[in-house]
């Protein structure tokens, strides 16, 4: 187990591809917490060395954090950036903060903005957040909110989910001074409604999102499906209580079906949210009302992940005896299978190693590995006093080392430590 940090501040990670595709870095923000927005600068630290470096540094009072980076060379940094020049009528929120792309030093906007109509599809209007770069490195999804309908009706401002895509830029004619360009094409791939109908499939939140598979997966009939996303979307119960359930959305090759809209305008209306374009539907993939525990579980936050070649994802459930499990589920479908069976939660989010035979997280305040076929787990440290931090336990694209956050003295810092596989 190897301290990486040691500066008297906080050090963020997040949830996945923290790593440079040659494992010698892990990037970083210095948010206090990771739910107060003022980080000032994109960080790295040489995991041999110990080196810190600046990979961006904000100015004209805006802020930065959640950042990942490109899978693929050359080097490519993609984060949060707040407002410019915040105001009392523009100040950071989700609604108001876009993605950044930093390349050679050089910084670009990633989503376009356009709030006042007409709208200009492949634009956005209002916020995007958790930028993941496919394995491939070509595109990007995210998670969105509507500064459109935020200032419409702040109840139909739903969490979806969306993708750039590299068929920019994205020029919308400025008639707002916060209106800017955007290198990618940028679309909303979930759809949403404030009041689903109870016992459906429809959903009122679609969050937490993972690519599948490193090329796709295999479909039932046993062509490849290349590209598709799985995500968490809340559904009412009969009661009308919330339950988190599975989706899968499989994505178009061709670039023209991005273009080509629905009964509804991908750029979206003044009183309605962007809509997916026609070929992208969501499908549901579990059903879990008749569970003692309903619904995916929300505690530990985790973000749904696919193994490397798409066959499986894995996501958290509380089993009949209400502890935090970790099960997996073809994206075709089907009945999901309990991985675990420990008497001790899973207390954080997860990531697939490399090669696709594990997964790591936290769980007895130790990180550990567990075998997916078997359920195996094996503890690379030991159980202290200070739990890692559940915010992300992430492999090295080697996978010869995996990465976490934990408190010393007070300030979050960055650990790795040898798998092993």
């Amino acid at each position: 187990m190897k301290q990486l940090t040691f500066a008297p501040r906080h050090h963020q990670l997040t949830n996945t591809n923290v790593w440079t595709p040659d494992s010698q870095y892990l990037v970083f923000d210095v948010r206090p917490s990771g739910a107060s927005f003022t980080s000032e600068t994109i960080e790295r630290v040489n995991v041999q060395t110990g080196e810190v470096e600046v990979v961006y540094r904000a100015s004209q009072d805006a802020h930065v954090g959640v950042v990942t980076v490109n899978p693929q060379r050359p080097e490519r940094y993609v984060f949060i950036h707040g407002p410019n020049n915040p105001d009392a009528n523009w100040l950071y929120d989700f609604h108001h903060r876009r993605g950044v792309v930093v390349e050679n030093g050089a910084a670009s906007n990633l989503d376009a903005m356009d709030i006042t109509p007409p709208f200009t599809p492949g634009a956005l209007r209002g916020g995007s957040h958790v930028h993941v770069w496919s394995h491939d490195g070509s595109r990007l999804s995210f998670t969105y909110n509507d500064h459109v309908m935020h200032e419409y009706d702040a109840a139909q401002d739903l969490r979806n989910v969306g993708i750039a895509l590299p068929f920019g830029p994205v020029k919308p004619t400025k008639q707002h001074p916060r209106e800017y360009d955007g290198s990618h094409y940028c679309v909303l791939i979930s759809r949403t409604t404030p009041t689903p109908q109870p016992e459906s499939d429809e959903i009122n939140r679609a969050y937490e999102e993972g690519w599948v598979g490193n090329n796709g997966y295999r479909k039932a009939d046993g062509s490849q499906q290349r590209w598709a996303l799985a995500f968490i979307g809340d559904t009412l119960s009969e009661s009308g209580n919330k339950v988190p359930e599975l989706f899968i959305v499989d994505l178009p090759e061709n670039k023209e079906a991005y273009f080509e809209a629905g009964a509804e305008p991908i750029e979206g209306t003044p009183t309605t949210l962007p809509a997916p374009p026609a070929q992208v539907q969501q499908r549901r993939l579990t059903f879990t009302q008749q569970r003692r525990y309903p619904g995916l579980a929300t505690q530990p936050r985790h973000w749904v992940r696919s193994s490397p070649d798409g066959s499986l994802l894995a996501f958290l459930m509380r089993d009949d005896s209400g502890v935090v499990q970790m099960y997996v589920l073809s994206p075709n479908g089907g009945e999901p299978r309990q991985v675990t069976q420990g008497k001790d939660d899973i207390q954080s989010a997860f990531n697939w190693h490399p090669a696709g035979k594990i997964v790591g997280f936290v769980q007895n305040n130790q990180i550990v590995l567990c075998d997916v076929s078997t359920g195996a787990i094996t503890a690379l440290t030991q159980a202290g006093c200070d739990a890692p931090s559940a915010d992300a336990v992430v492999f090295s694209p080697e996978g010869k080392h995996i990465a976490w956050m934990q408190n010393v003295a007070g300030f979050r810092q960055l650990f790795m430590t040898e798998t092993g596989v």
